[in-house]
């Protein structure tokens, strides 16, 4: 069996609209020593393919961080053949909140150095050290307490559209710049109460351990993340103390969580917290564009990108070959943050 996709992007993407059976996405994660993150890799993608499962996993050998789409029909024997193995025995669940089961449209398992980019040694520091697990409850109590900080250990775009009332939202675009970020703006307040969560808890278990290891005594993290807190309070009837999306990584963006609208179009200020990637294959920036914005533009993100959108294939894979992707006239990285209101006001190319 070939352990791997071959089909291209547009046919994958047209297979799972056109599919009428029923899918669960699911995400989980565990650190856990595997002694052979490949060998791993290719015995899940070849039982995951079988069942049609798709989605993004990252394996290492401290563990295993998955999003996945799960058929419906292929549910129980997912589950049941996961926790056969031990290292992934009684493994929780996070279901999506908000799912159609759209939310991948290929199997992608790839074997990384760490199952979350932290920059971190490992070696420095005592990981099993993690901080108190709350539940949706106990998390809703602590912030109640003017004593206590809440960190969001996300990135910027994720925060942006929803977040905890009062949270500390760390201007960062990776994981690895917010970890010394937390540090810094905490460092004379190791004597509060911390507590933190993510999108599905596994970014605030590293993050626990390292800000313990730097003093932090009494840090607690959101159990199961945010989307679990969603399933709690709403199996609970507990009030949702986060205001409006949940921001994922995958075909849906974001899960919308309560009717708070908290950002706006990065084109015109409307408010808005729809992301978008721009339509331009050679640019894909991910940013915040509002219907009338996402109409006018064409779903790009600058005149530039809405001028090679439009012709024709051909001649937009000309513009690329044989260019190095840092040289790409209509490509941003997330984290240069162009600001495309002072770019279309002044009518002005991505590169000025």
């Amino acid at each position: 069996m070939l352990l791997q996709n071959r089909v291209n992007k547009k046919e994958l993407k047209k297979r799972i609209q056109d599919e009428s059976i029923k899918r669960i996405t699911v995400s989980f994660y565990r650190y856990v020593i595997i002694e052979n993150p490949q060998e791993l890799r290719n015995q899940l993608f070849e039982q995951w393919n079988t069942l049609n499962i798709l989605g993004r996993i990252y394996i290492a050998r401290e563990g295993i961080n998955a999003q996945m789409s799960v058929p419906e029909e292929s549910w129980e024997i997912f589950k049941y053949n996961l926790h056969l193995d031990a290292r992934f025995a009684s493994i929780p669940f996070k279901i999506a909140v908000e799912d159609d089961g759209k939310s991948f449209y290929k199997l992608t398992i790839k074997v990384r150095p760490k199952i979350v980019a932290d920059g971190l040694d490992d070696g420095t520091f005592d990981v099993t050290n993690v901080g108190n697990h709350l539940t949706a409850k106990q998390f809703n109590d602590a912030m109640e307490s003017p004593d206590t900080l809440i960190i969001d250990m996300r990135n910027h775009y994720e925060s942006e559209v929803g977040k905890f009332v009062g949270a500390i939202c760390p201007d960062a675009d990776t994981f690895r710049e917010e970890l010394p970020m937390v540090i810094e703006e905490l460092k004379d307040k190791k004597d509060k109460k911390i507590i933190m969560y993510c999108t599905g808890g596994v970014r605030c278990e590293k993050a626990s351990a390292y800000l313990k290891h730097h003093g932090f005594n009494d840090v607690s993290q959101l159990h199961g993340g945010i989307i679990d807190y969603v399933r709690q309070i709403k199996a609970e009837k507990l009030p949702s103390k986060f205001i409006g999306k949940n921001f994922v990584f995958d075909e849906r963006v974001g899960e919308r969580i309560t009717d708070d609208v908290i950002a706006e179009c990065h084109q015109c200020g409307a408010v808005c917290d729809t992301h978008v990637n721009c339509l331009n294959d050679d640019c894909h920036l991910l940013f915040i564009q509002c219907e009338k914005c996402f109409e006018k533009m064409k779903g790009c993100c600058t005149l530039a990108c809405m001028h090679i959108a439009a012709l024709p294939v051909d001649e937009q894979r000309a513009l690329r070959k044989g260019r190095k992707k840092e040289d790409c006239l209509s490509v941003y990285k997330s984290r240069l943050r162009p600001n495309l209101k002072e770019l279309l006001a002044n009518g002005l190319s991505k590169g000025g």
